[in-house]
């Protein structure tokens, strides 16, 4: 199985080889073997081709924390059915910073809107905050709408394609 992963903005890509007798991965065409450890808490230790590593980690949905050897490193797991959802939507998604609810539509499908101007407004937490219009076009679709929840990232208004 290949994944893909970001590293302080550089893509790699990482592959499952081999699960038992222990696990094989491979990074960028070099193999590694890792064990993991048990830990305590946050603190956590892993195995890396015969060297103990102790690390903590804090993950934020496809975005992982970790402090290792003094040094913080930020990984971002790139799931390939997110990455082709945002390539074919492209400029064309309104989409949500942080989960939350949509409390308002200030705009419908089908109305003309310019760049930056309020289609919706949702909150998260107690913050209200407006979701734009990303260019010049027309609203082609609400998909969420008063009350409705939404995760992160999740696309919750398209515009019109300039093909339409």
């Amino acid at each position: 199985m290949t994944l893909k992963l970001k590293l302080f903005e550089t893509d790699h890509e990482l592959n499952l080889k081999q699960l038992r007798p222990g696990l094989t991965v491979n990074v960028d065409g070099r193999d590694h073997a890792l064990t993991e450890r048990n830990g305590i808490g946050s603190d956590r230790t892993i195995e890396l081709d015969g060297e103990t590593i102790s690390y903590q980690q804090a993950r934020d949905g496809n975005t992982v924390h970790l402090h290792l050897n003094g040094r913080n490193w930020i990984v971002e797991f790139i799931d390939p059915r997110d990455a082709a959802k945002a390539e074919a939507a492209g400029t064309d998604a309104i989409r949500a910073p942080m989960p939350g609810v949509v409390i308002n539509l200030e705009k419908k499908p089908g109305a003309i809107v310019a760049r930056g101007e309020t289609v919706l407004t949702i909150e998260s937490m107690k913050l209200q905050t407006n979701l734009v219009a990303p260019r010049d076009g027309i609203l082609a679709n609400i998909l969420k709408s008063v009350g409705e929840t939404f995760e992160k990232d999740e696309v919750i208004a398209m515009m019109e394609t300039d093909d339409a």
